[in-house]
């Protein structure tokens, strides 16, 4: 038994509270993880508008912080609560200039926003008088954390000497600004050979400053240390590698097809009836003919550059237009409005075979997922996904490029169908594999299917993953 140690865990989003991606389902994960193996965790995040205006469960504490910066202490509030279905302690930093507004993110001020959340969440640990054994930040939000505790911070009595882990979610967003945050934190430093003239870069602080960084899969970690993954960044990352790791996220137990509620009709790896009556409520919802003998394809996705979409349109035109045999096809998503327009024109197209949905309906997605044969993620890059964990759980077949998470966990052949090459012709030979052993050959592919619906991809074994990374990050002492 590893001893218990005290987590200080840093994020800009935390599920249910506030999320809009894997940081968020991180967030609201891991901790409760890393609770189950004895460790002493508390997570702080903002309290954006729907805390402010009173969320369940969501208390006031009566503690005032007063948080340092060049313009004078600001005086701060906090509220407390509880991460779902557990005891680990969440805490919420009000500042109501900062965050209480509409949007989380979007805002010119949004890396002053971030760096005050970063420093009150440490002036937090102060007045808990809780000294944390290890600072956890996500992110480039919470990296100034990360800085000012290698920096300034080795002069605070109480806060000197944390070793602090930094989890890199999407290298891409790094949180660039004016030299003058660091007056307003309090920091004097060198700047980086990354950062401009007079800017400062929050990524490449946490990455630069931090005892020990991981990414959320090892693929992603080796990828980031190249010209074509870093973002301009692979310098730091290579210098860095040494203490670089890659731990794939997990999924909660949310996602489980045997008891989503979500779901009309449920089953499990052992009775798989159900997966035909959810797909017949798929294609209902969907306007598609109820056929069974033909495969309906799949994807649930941010309509966004990363995802691969460039090379899908052609894809799916071909698929409609019968390149591997008939098909259906069916595609939940929202982003940008030359790919929202591009899966309109051809779901106007090909009515009748493919229907799209252009909008964010968070409880559909369990069906889609229920009721699919192949569930397609061609990204051009992807830290981890979840998609492709859910769809394997829920027995829907993934194709899928060989990049970061997908490549650490679909496994071709055997959970899927890996293709490397970033094109329409690789991304629809592997499509065209799926669908030929999809129609020849149901043993197989309900072979797939098992070895897919038991895969372990569950938060204990994540949390594994970062209890080391803390054992070591300890061991080491402060970056």
């Amino acid at each position: 038994m590893s001893q218990s140690l005290k987590i200080l865990f840093l994020s800009a989003e935390v599920a249910p509270f506030a999320k809009t991606g894997g940081l968020g389902d991180i967030g609201g994960s891991l901790p409760k993880a890393l609770k189950a193996m004895g460790h002493d965790v508390r997570v702080v995040m903002p309290a954006y508008q729907n805390i402010e205006s009173g969320y369940p469960g969501v208390e006031p504490m009566p503690v005032r912080l007063d948080v340092p910066t060049n313009f004078g202490d600001i005086p701060t509030g906090v509220f407390e609560g509880q991460l779902p279905d557990s005891d680990v302690p969440i805490y919420f930093i009000a500042e109501w200039h900062l965050f209480n507004r509409p949007q989380l993110y979007g805002y010119w001020d949004d890396p002053y926003r971030f760096a005050f959340f970063s420093r009150a969440a440490l002036e937090l640990a102060v007045a808990l008088d809780w000294r944390p054994d290890v600072v956890h930040a996500h992110d480039w939000h919470t990296a100034p954390a990360i800085t000012w505790l290698a920096t300034a911070g080795q002069a605070h009595p109480f806060l000197n000497n944390i070793p602090t882990v930094f989890t890199i979610h999407n290298l891409a967003h790094q949180g660039k600004v004016s030299w003058d945050v660091f007056d307003y934190l309090g920091i004097q430093t060198h700047s980086l050979h990354e950062e401009a003239f007079g800017e400062v870069n929050f990524m490449a602080r946490g990455i630069f400053h931090a005892t020990l960084v991981n990414t959320v899969s090892p693929t992603y970690a080796r990828e980031i240390t190249t010209p074509d993954g870093g973002a301009g960044l692979d310098g730091l990352l290579r210098h860095r590698q040494h203490d670089l790791y890659g731990i794939l996220n997990g999924l909660d137990d949310s996602w489980n097809p045997a008891t989503d509620k979500r779901l009309v009709v449920n089953y499990d790896v052992e009775a798989m009836d159900g997966r035909l009556q959810n797909r017949r409520i798929l294609q209902e919802k969907a306007n598609l003919p109820q056929r069974d003998d033909i495969p309906l394809v799949a994807m649930i996705t941010r309509l966004d550059w990363q995802k691969g979409l460039d090379i899908t349109g052609h894809v799916i035109h071909q698929l409609m237009n019968g390149f591997a045999g008939e098909a259906q096809f069916v595609l939940l998503g929202t982003g940008e409005a030359h790919y929202e327009q591009m899966f309109a024109h051809l779901a106007a197209y090909h009515r009748g075979k493919m229907t799209a949905f252009l909008d964010y309906n968070a409880g559909f997605a369990p069906t889609i997922y229920a009721g699919s044969d192949m569930f397609l993620m061609p990204s051009l890059f992807e830290p981890c996904g979840l998609g492709q964990m859910i769809a394997m759980r829920y027995g829907s077949v993934p194709v899928v490029r060989a990049t970061g998470g997908l490549a650490d966990t679909v496994q071709d052949g055997l959970t899927g169908y890996v293709f490397t090459d970033y094109s329409a012709e690789a991304f629809g030979e592997a499509l065209q594999r799926a669908i030929y052993f999809f129609n020849t050959d149901k043993e197989a592919w309900r072979a797939i299917q098992r070895r897919g619906m038991t895969a372990d991809f569950s938060w204990g074994r994540s949390a594994l993953g970062y209890q080391e990374l803390y054992e070591w990050a300890v061991a080491r002492g402060a970056g």
